[in-house]
């Protein structure tokens, strides 16, 4: 066991370099291209950071673990609103702009919705799956929101603006290179050796599922906004969150489900729950308290709750 705890150790050193490096490549190409830092959260960022979802998924459906697969997708955005969020509101409170609480946040209720259909069989099929037809339909989901997300970009944010310079173009790509290559490599340390020592612990594959390698696949994330909050960029703090969840069901499980069908556990349902009422909290701490933002109490009331989902997915597992 010595082996997998050491290079778990170096997948965390390799994943918060790789996220430093994604998030001031990703910044300087939102300012030569006169992005806000939420756009630039909703998509450059949020896309590398679903990177280690996507190819823990690829290659859990090619070795046929597709419950694995949902578990993984289900578990990342339920940590990544309370956990991620959480955590990154208590370092920085973090603001959030009109344009998330009228497209980005609805789009992940829908985002959540469409995979509770499809997984229940209220669209195609009748076996609880998610096949090829549901899984291009939520590609086409993903395309669709993207250019959303782009033709509706708001004017840049002093937050933008207070960066004077960009980095010349070949560090810009040099660091975003290495960001989404560290992202990448630290993510498949980490999940690769997590899966490891679970299943020496004796973990079921579904806890793993929703547990180890949902937390592994979701540190991407969690490191960049951690990032991104301490140098008080809130922008891509929420928007790396949002986006990441919108693409992970209509991108990561939409590829998936072109590869084989993705067979769903109907106890999953309960979680999809859980998930729901995450963005609903998400969405009613928002309006709560000073202005539409995430102050610090509510980012340890986040906290509190993922404690209680853990606690809930070990004791039900």
């Amino acid at each position: 066991m010595v082996i997998p705890i050491i290079l778990l150790v170096v997948g965390f050193v390799v994943l918060i370099l790789g996220a430093d490096w994604l998030v001031d490549g990703a910044t300087s190409v939102g300012i030569r291209a006169k992005l806000s830092p939420l756009i630039i959260g909703l998509t450059i960022v949020a896309f590398g950071t679903s990177l280690p979802e996507l190819i823990i998924n690829v290659f859990s459906c090619a070795r046929g673990s597709s419950g694995l697969a949902i578990g993984n997708i289900v578990g990342s955005n339920i940590m990544n609103i309370l956990l991620i969020l959480g955590v990154a509101s208590i370092i920085y409170p973090i603001d959030v702009s009109r344009i998330s609480i009228k497209r980005d946040i609805p789009v992940g209720f829908l985002a959540t919705a469409a995979l509770f259909l499809m997984a229940n069989d209220f669209f195609i099929g009748d076996s609880h799956t998610i096949n090829w037809i549901e899984g291009l339909i939520l590609l086409l989901f993903a395309g669709g929101y993207l250019y959303l997300t782009m033709v509706k970009n708001e004017s840049p944010s002093t937050e933008v603006e207070a960066v004077q310079i960009p980095m010349p173009w070949g560090k810009t790509i040099l660091l975003l290179v290495l960001g989404v290559g560290g992202l990448y490599a630290g993510g498949e340390l980490v999940s690769r050796n997590a899966q490891i020592i679970a299943k020496a612990w004796g973990m079921s594959e579904s806890m793993i599922g929703l547990t180890v390698v949902a937390i592994a696949t979701s540190l991407p994330e969690l490191i960049t906004s951690i990032v991104a909050a301490t140098k008080k960029n809130s922008g891509i703090a929420i928007g790396n969150v949002l986006g990441s969840n919108i693409l992970n069901v209509f991108g990561v499980l939409g590829i998936s489900g072109l590869i084989t069908p993705l067979q769903f556990d109907t106890q999953m349902n309960i979680t999809l729950g859980i998930l729901f009422v995450a963005n609903l909290l998400m969405l009613l701490f928002v309006f709560t308290g000073k202005g539409r933002k995430l102050s610090r109490f509510e980012g340890f009331l986040m906290l509190l709750a993922f404690a209680g989902f853990m606690t809930y997915t070990i004791i039900s597992a």
